[in-house]
């Protein structure tokens, strides 16, 4: 098993994470700060919810028509222009008296974008730390989201303080000044390479690929693993701002401490033939611990419960790294990219229908009944898998006969 020492010391790395992490800190600060602005303007949890993981919602659109750009776009180029994109985007966010129907069209700009730069940045992250066999890209993915889950601690915190001293808006000022930084990290950082494949980038090609990542039966049990358990408690998370007002940027913080603790453990110390057996355990634990929030428990045992269920996400961990096993290296930009749209679309979806249940109930209730619904699903993902593994002759998915390597111990649990 590689060791954290030799990532770092392979070429572009650390670059790629400095970008990546001056954005996820933009993120992290910029979203806390514009669904406290949205609360308080509006006193809706829906509005307050999509504000935050709206955005997300338009990366599906993204997703079927822009998604061949990841491939087809150089990289550097890409990367540097998406974050000055969001930097300009967050400026805008900032103006006084903003309507509330511009903040959502800038939003949905933003998720456009987004949906672009995802499989961009996963296609290069794989590009740079290469198939060695030795689980180079599971090591350095589970980096990349330790990064983001400390990123997410330092960021609420700092956010939680930032918006009681400063007003919300120079918050989202001070956030497009870390996109800014980003690009500006990714131009200077990252070296120019070519595309990962030719042709340009077309509505297309777009629809064409993401016909064949979806054709491979292994590929969609994968995909829907990784997207509905994780959107449904997502869609829990987006209600700590009017479940807990004052204590939000806590809750946000100790659910990013669980999700460095889980992606630590699954990425670095354990064995990776016993990986695909926690991907269960690991999406039930994710939703258990919401099962009582309709108890209202104390802003203590919140945080534990937020704290242990998040040391669940890491099952994503499993689920990519089975995903990039079977897809062709030419889609594994679009593929990645295919993930991550299919996922905060999810989370999109996840938010608005949690913030109507807290409409139509409360908070608490809400994100009791998110959980309750995530566990159904990952339960019924575990039965499909077991039901395909009883299946005789699975494989072959008739673009690159890579649907028989994902066999029933990688597809069980997926959820």
């Amino acid at each position: 098993m590689r060791s954290y020492r030799s990532l770092f010391r392979t070429p572009e790395f650390t670059p790629f994470l400095l970008s990546f992490g001056a954005s996820a800190a933009a993120q992290t600060i910029g979203g806390l700060a514009l669904g406290t602005l949205v609360y308080r303007a509006t006193g809706s949890p829906l509005l307050s919810a999509l504000s935050m993981f709206g955005q997300q919602l338009a990366q599906l659109l993204g997703g079927l028509f822009l998604l061949s750009g990841s491939d087809r776009l150089p990289p550097r180029t890409a990367l540097s222009a998406i974050s000055l994109a969001f930097a300009a985007g967050t400026a805008v966010l900032a103006l006084p008296a903003l309507p509330i129907w511009a903040v959502f069209a800038v939003l949905l700009a933003q998720g456009l974008v987004a949906s672009l730069g995802a499989g961009v940045r996963g296609g290069l992250l794989n590009e740079i730390l290469t198939k060695d066999g030795n689980n180079g890209y599971v090591l350095g993915r589970s980096v990349y989201n330790m990064l983001w889950g400390l990123v997410q601690i330092t960021g609420f915190a700092a956010g939680g303080v930032l918006l009681a001293v400063l007003s919300a808006r120079t918050c989202l000022l001070l956030a497009a000044a870390l996109y800014a930084v980003a690009a500006l990290v990714n131009h200077l950082g990252l070296r120019a390479r070519p595309p990962r494949a030719t042709g340009r980038p077309s509505v297309a090609a777009t629809w064409r690929t993401n016909a064949i990542l979806w054709s491979s039966r292994p590929r969609r049990l994968a995909y829907l693993g990784l997207w509905v358990p994780n959107g449904l408690i997502v869609g829990s998370d987006s209600l700590y701002v009017s479940y807990a007002p004052h204590a939000a940027g806590t809750l946000y913080a100790f659910g990013a401490l669980g999700m460095f603790l889980g992606d630590l453990t699954v990425g670095r110390l354990v064995p990776p033939a016993v990986r695909p057996r926690l991907a269960t355990p690991l999406r039930l634990l994710l939703a258990a611990p919401y099962l009582f929030f309709f108890l209202r428990p104390s802003l203590a045992l919140s945080a534990v419960a937020v704290t242990v269920a998040s040391v669940g996400f890491a099952a994503s961990l499993v689920l990519q790294e089975r995903l990039m096993s079977v897809t062709p290296e030419r889609l594994t930009g679009q593929a990645l990219g295919l993930h991550s749209t299919g996922m905060v679309a999810l989370q999109g979806i996840g938010a608005a229908l949690a913030g109507t249940l807290a409409q139509l109930t409360s908070p608490a209730t809400a994100m009791t009944l998110m959980a309750a619904g995530s566990v159904a699903v990952t339960l019924t993902l575990s039965a499909l898998g077991k039901r395909e593994e009883r299946r005789p002759g699975v494989g072959g998915d008739g673009e690159d006969g890579a649907a028989g390597v994902l066999g029933v111990a990688d597809v069980d649990g997926r959820g």
